[in-house]
């Protein structure tokens, strides 16, 4: 039971990656600059080119962990190549 609930807690502190990309571009204080410069474009520009993929790789954990809880909700098969799976 305090397992369940530990790991319930641990999941839903996952939650709180979702506010790094959101912190890293609201502060826009951090990133109005024009240097460092890569091939010519401005710091403010790739700075926040940067961030698509890695909001992405930031999520991605969190996508993970909504996929397992909603699978072990459902009782669904991790093998979608077993007879009954989903394809």
């Amino acid at each position: 039971m305090a397992a369940n609930a530990k790991r319930r807690g641990i999941s839903r502190l996952i939650y709180l990656l979702l506010a790094v990309p959101f912190a890293a571009m609201i502060w826009i204080g951090f990133y109005d600059r024009t240097e460092p410069a890569i091939a010519g474009i401005p710091f403010f520009y790739w700075y926040q080119l940067l961030w698509i993929p890695l909001g992405a790789v930031v999520l991605l954990p969190i996508y993970l962990a909504e996929e397992r809880g909603r699978k072990k909700k459902t009782g669904e098969d991790e093998n979608p190549e077993a007879p009954g799976g989903t394809l």
